[in-house]
């Protein structure tokens, strides 16, 4: 199973999201997420973490809060498990990335852009700041999430 991160950067109310339109045979074509990617031989959640986040934007994290963990199972061919981050608190300077365009966009208007159904079961846990570290499944059949658990049990989502 693919290991990979993902990152939300926070600052007056919105979040840093990558709009992925750069890169040939994306999964995550055209879609917005945050910042991250796969893990290397030998990282940990976090070392995976604090580098693609500051090969994507150019930041260097200083304070972080390692969230949760997404499991994704497409179809029957393809599984990811995604450590999730929120961060607060960063140094440098934003740089132009080579998966797609960076933005900051408003944490209210988020589940307005084409994103996975899934993103935004977690993007309520993420917002919800005493939300303890949770481990989520999430299921998908095509583009369209199917099944959804929390920490073991089945949880109701919304269709967007």
């Amino acid at each position: 199973m693919k290991q990979t991160t993902l990152c939300y950067l926070e600052k007056d109310g919105r979040y840093l999201m990558l709009h992925r339109t750069k890169k040939a045979n994306d999964i995550n074509h055209d879609k917005w997420i945050g910042v991250g990617g796969k893990f290397e031989p030998g990282e940990t959640p976090e070392q995976c973490m604090l580098r693609e986040v500051w090969e994507e934007t150019g930041f260097t994290v200083t304070k972080w809060n390692y969230r949760g963990i997404v499991t994704f199972y497409l179809d029957e061919s393809y599984g990811e498990s995604m450590h999730l981050f929120s961060c607060l608190e960063w140094t440098g300077t934003q740089k132009v990335c080579d998966e797609g365009d960076l933005e900051w966009i408003d944490k209210q208007k988020l589940t307005t852009l084409p994103m996975w159904e899934g993103d935004a079961v977690f993007l309520k846990l993420v917002n919800n700041p005493d939300e303890p570290f949770f481990n989520l499944k999430l299921v998908y059949h095509g583009e369209t999430l199917v099944s959804a658990e929390k920490d073991g049990e089945p949880i109701q989502f919304s269709k967007r």
